[in-house]
């Protein structure tokens, strides 16, 4: 044994965990919860490796999907006492590779986009304005899956690209004639070049094998075929991997990621041992209870989370629930801001929290509206312009693209750039000032707190990190899961989302629930009026006043009318004939948005309708 503390080594580690550690020859698949103690396993099992003399550190390769994730591995070893072993994502991995045998590849691009702005422009019409995010995951998706322009089309299947296939061929054709052009390398580029290399250079593919011997491949729920195929190279015909992963927490299958691969290693080595952690470090018994309800509706591999922390507070689950408020009441009872999180599925909803946070005095930090494509063009094109705010922001959003009707089916990125443009129209109406005003106005709204506050983040920026308290809003139909998602990977976001909180959590809605409430056994209607009390009072005056209303207030906002609020939440007012927007926010169905954007106006409906 080489001179390793070996009991810290082995300090502190559950039955398990210890089974994966100790196992340091051979195909290991570690199937790991969330808050199981993923990372110390493995870090703990490398260890033993170099300490048992399995392995020296050289000849190890550790491979995960982040530099912050590989910078994690590596403190942690060093504090174990190994050095000169690598950790490192696939990407790094694969550029050492080239360089090593075949120099310099040339420069790297550090993002698709501003390539992809370019070759936007020349695109037809709307299709000119679409987020070059959305181009860059598509072509992502196609090389990820090792395609070609050529082969594209006839590889699609089912998938719909987020612009009309032959256009989506154009510009995966000329993205990748540009970048031949200009002698630059995406990261795809690096693992297919890698890939090629060891495909044809007995040399070179003699030199890895002998070179690494053991590996570590965590997050292996996110590989893809492109990152097998290397991986596949390396190993060659040994069978030193240990495989770590999640496959409930396998969310990202829109850029072609499958967590097949981590379920089928039993398949492909059937000495392999399985080790699954279930002992969760991270999050109270309540928590667990809640998030453990989807579970039997997740596929893949059972894993039920068991807690080892002592109990805390219930879950706070029900419509329209006010999350700035609930976040006060945290804070007051000790929870530094900081360690919140509002976890939205989609950027455009982020903003909806900036502002509700800036009313009420909250700083947040993470998304901002201002970082987005829609604002970003717009504050560009407003720098040179003079005169009111609403008709010179109307004109520009609609130059950019803005549509009157959004489809179902276009991209995440585009939905989310469409939301803006509409937000950033309806606040310059609001403003009622000139462009200078209007911009200041932005920055002063929208500017985040610099490091500090509660953390606004997509779903999917969440994997990986944990709060104190966790606050999931808009757990509805059409967000979660959202209109284009495939239904199980979204339940499997709903469920990195619940479990990413440690003592609090919240879960409200307010448009039509999402199914997988009924998953979790909640009962996620509001208690409608008895049906013979309704039937009467939709035929009553005060109803009638109401719809037309709302019929109003559609046709201006430009939305059908149920989406302003369904005939039982008329029925509700009429019923209850709120005065105060206190009063106003305990009606079901009317969340903070919607109290936000008709409160005024609605208790003025009803009060002249009561004079």
């Amino acid at each position: 044994m080489l001179d390793l503390d070996a009991e810290r080594i082995l300090a502190g580690l559950n039955p398990e965990q210890r089974a994966a550690v100790e196992s340091t020859r051979g195909p290991l698949c570690i199937l790991a919860g969330a808050g199981t103690g993923k990372t110390t396993t493995i870090t703990r099992r490398i260890a033993w490796q170099v300490a048992s003399g399995a392995f020296p550190p050289e000849q190890i390769i550790a491979v995960t999907f982040t530099d912050k994730a590989a910078g994690e591995l590596r403190s942690r070893l060093r504090a174990l006492g190994v050095e000169r072993m690598r950790a490192s994502t696939f990407h790094s991995a694969a550029l050492a590779l080239l360089r090593h045998f075949e120099g310099d590849p040339g420069r790297i691009l550090g993002s698709k986009a501003p390539l992809l702005r370019r070759i936007g422009n020349s695109l037809p019409g709307a299709y000119r304005f679409r987020p070059a995010g959305d181009l860059a995951t598509e072509i992502e998706w196609a090389r990820n899956r090792r395609l070609t322009p050529e082969t594209y089309l006839d590889a699609l299947g089912d998938h719909e690209p987020p612009i009309p296939p032959d256009l989506s061929r154009r510009v995966f054709g000329e993205y990748e004639r540009r970048k031949a052009a200009e002698g630059l390398l995406d990261f795809e580029d690096l693992l297919e070049r890698a890939v090629r290399l060891l495909e044809e250079s007995d040399e070179a593919r003699a030199a890895v094998h002998n070179r690494w011997r053991a590996f570590t491949v965590d997050e292996y729920q996110d590989v893809n075929l492109l990152q097998q195929a290397l991986l596949d190279l390396w190993l060659g015909d040994r069978d030193e991997l240990c495989a770590v992963g999640d496959d409930y927490q396998a969310i990202y299958g829109f850029t072609g990621a499958s967590a097949e691969w981590l379920l089928a290693l039993p398949r492909r080595f059937p000495h392999a041992h399985v080790v699954r952690l279930e002992r969760n470090y991270r999050s109270t018994p309540q928590v667990l209870e809640l998030a453990n309800r989807l579970v039997p509706r997740l596929g893949g591999s059972a894993k039920t989370l068991t807690p080892t922390l002592p109990d805390g507070a219930e879950p706070v689950v029900g419509p329209g629930l006010d999350v700035a408020a609930h976040v006060r009441e945290l804070h007051a009872g000790g929870i530094p801001l900081e360690e919140m999180a509002v976890l939205v599925r989609t950027n455009a909803r982020t903003s909806e929290f900036e502002e509700a946070f800036h009313e009420t005095g909250i700083p947040f930090q993470g998304a901002s509206l201002l970082a987005r494509d829609a604002a970003r063009q717009l504050l560009k094109a407003l720098r040179s312009l003079r005169g009111p705010a609403a008709e010179i922001v109307r004109e520009l959003a609609f130059r950019q693209g803005l549509l009157a009707e959004v489809p179902d089916k276009l991209g995440e990125r585009e939905q989310t750039r469409q939301a803006d443009l509409a937000r950033l129209v309806r606040l310059a109406e609001e403003f009622d000032g000139d462009v200078g005003g209007f911009v200041a106005l932005l920055h002063e709204r929208f500017g985040e707190s610099a490091g500090r506050g509660v953390h606004l983040l997509t779903l999917h920026r969440a994997k990986g990190l944990e709060w104190e308290a966790v606050l999931l809003p808009r757990v509805e139909e059409g967000e979660l899961p959202i209109r284009r998602g495939a239904v199980e990977e979204e339940r499997r976001l709903f469920y990195v989302g619940l479990t990413r909180a440690k003592r609090h959590l919240l879960v409200t809605w307010e448009g039509r629930p999402s199914r997988f409430l009924a998953e979790l056994g909640v009962r996620a209607a509001a208690p409608p009026l008895p049906k013979r009390e309704r039937a009467v009072l939709e035929q009553t005056p005060a109803v009638q006043a109401l719809r037309e209303w709302r019929l109003a207030r559609a046709r201006a906002d430009e939305v059908p009318a149920y989406v302003v609020f369904n005939d039982r939440t008329l029925a509700e007012l009429a019923a209850r004939t709120p005065r105060t927007l206190a009063e106003l926010a305990a009606v079901p169905g009317i969340g903070p948005a919607k109290l936000e954007r008709y409160g005024p106006d609605l208790l003025a409906q009803l009060a002249a309708h009561a004079a």
